[in-house]
């Protein structure tokens, strides 16, 4: 019989990493979390803080709305401050085409007792005061939708799985070694070697990376985003807003600072774990804001950095078992770690310990067809 160093080998310091750790040890288990560089160096510590429930499929809002809970309970469960603010969510219409999606998908939120409703113009430029409403048609908005700090979250997540077990940064995992088809221990840059029953791949942009030291081909692929923060302005408006025009972007304004950070989607993707940042960026996102908001224009960017999405073929996380018995794979979260991340790390802490999800969760199995794509990425 093996002498285990721990019940449970978490491989990945982020959210979810982080999330998954501190509810396997609520539900007793010995965690031991692996991180190679610091907490939050990969994804997680790179978003830009947002936290919504506005989702097209039933089972990410599903899952969006249980992990909010879990963002509001933070600082009674884990006593700890992450400057969690619900200041909402603002997805805006430009097209007749976005204007039929957001109704048809807040029918559905809203039969799922999610409070969002769409809103006109007028409606729109009492939330956002001096927004450019030049071709804007309306907006899908839910005020429930919120903000944090990322960095305070994984910190209160590891301070959680340190009351029984460790977190071990600046510790790279090299190896995983299995018997009989199921594994039993990681080995580490150092030549140290843990034992565990249990080993979780949550390892973010380097998942698949780490699943192919088994011979496991994981359909997750990095892809970089760039993003950036701006000096300190008066706070004027409260939500996140997403213009999801070809040349759009997304931002807020940040709570209590009032620096507004943000980002946009590029095109074409750019695949890979470069995380360089470039002056077309930073010139673009200028400009892309300026249109929607002109009072931004003059306001400096102070600085800009990028991070990994974590993409899979429909845009959607994967959570489940794979066939070396012991061997679990939490990721893929497409731009959506840290809004989702608490109730991705309860699913499966109760997956693995119980043998089976709370709820259904097949659309985020590994072996799925994925072909049901999220539609609110």
């Amino acid at each position: 019989m093996k002498n285990y160093t721990a019940d449970a080998i978490i491989i990945g310091g982020g959210i979810i990493g982080c999330a998954a750790g501190y509810y396997l040890s609520r539900k007793g288990l010995k965690v031991f979390l692996f991180e190679k560089d610091y907490l939050t160096a990969g994804s997680t510590g790179r978003c830009i803080c947002g936290i919504r429930q506005q989702f097209s499929t039933p089972l990410s809002i599903k899952v969006a709305m249980e992990s909010m809970k879990k963002f509001q309970e933070f600082h009674d469960t884990l006593e700890k401050d992450i400057e969690f603010h619900q200041g909402g969510y603002l997805f805006l219409a430009h097209d007749e085409d976005k204007v039929g999606t957001y109704k048809k998908l807040i029918a559905l939120q809203n039969s799922m007792g999610l409070d969002v409703e769409y809103i006109d113009v007028p409606q729109i430029e009492k939330l956002v005061p001096g927004i450019n409403t030049d071709g804007l048609l309306g907006g899908a908005y839910c005020p429930s939708d919120a903000q944090a700090n990322p960095f305070l979250v994984v910190d209160g997540y590891a301070h959680g799985i340190q009351k029984t077990g460790r977190v071990l940064a600046y510790t790279e995992v090299t190896g995983i070694n299995i018997e009989h088809e199921r594994v039993v221990s990681i080995t580490t840059h150092d030549g140290n070697e843990y034992f565990a029953p249990i080993i979780v791949n949550a390892a973010g942009p380097f998942i698949s990376k780490v699943a192919r030291m088994l011979d496991l081909d994981i359909p997750i692929y990095p892809e970089r985003h760039e993003a950036m923060i701006t000096e300190q302005m008066e706070r004027f408006f409260d939500m996140m807003i997403v213009d999801y025009r070809a040349d759009g972007c997304y931002f807020n304004q940040k709570w209590g600072k009032g620096s507004i950070i943000g980002c946009y989607t590029p095109v074409p993707n750019v695949p890979g774990q470069d995380t360089g940042t470039s002056f077309d960026f930073a010139k673009e996102i200028g400009r892309r804001m300026a249109r929607l908001i002109p009072k931004l224009a003059n306001i400096k960017i102070i600085r800009q950095w990028s991070g990994s999405y974590e993409m899979t073929p429909d845009g959607n996380p994967i959570v489940d078992k794979t066939d070396i018995e012991g061997f679990w794979i939490a990721g893929g979260m497409c731009g959506h770690g840290f809004m989702l991340g608490p109730e991705i790390g309860w699913v499966a802490a109760e997956y693995i310990t119980e043998g089976k999800t709370p709820y259904d969760m097949s659309s985020f199995a590994l072996k799925r067809d994925f072909a049901s794509r999220e539609v609110m990425k």
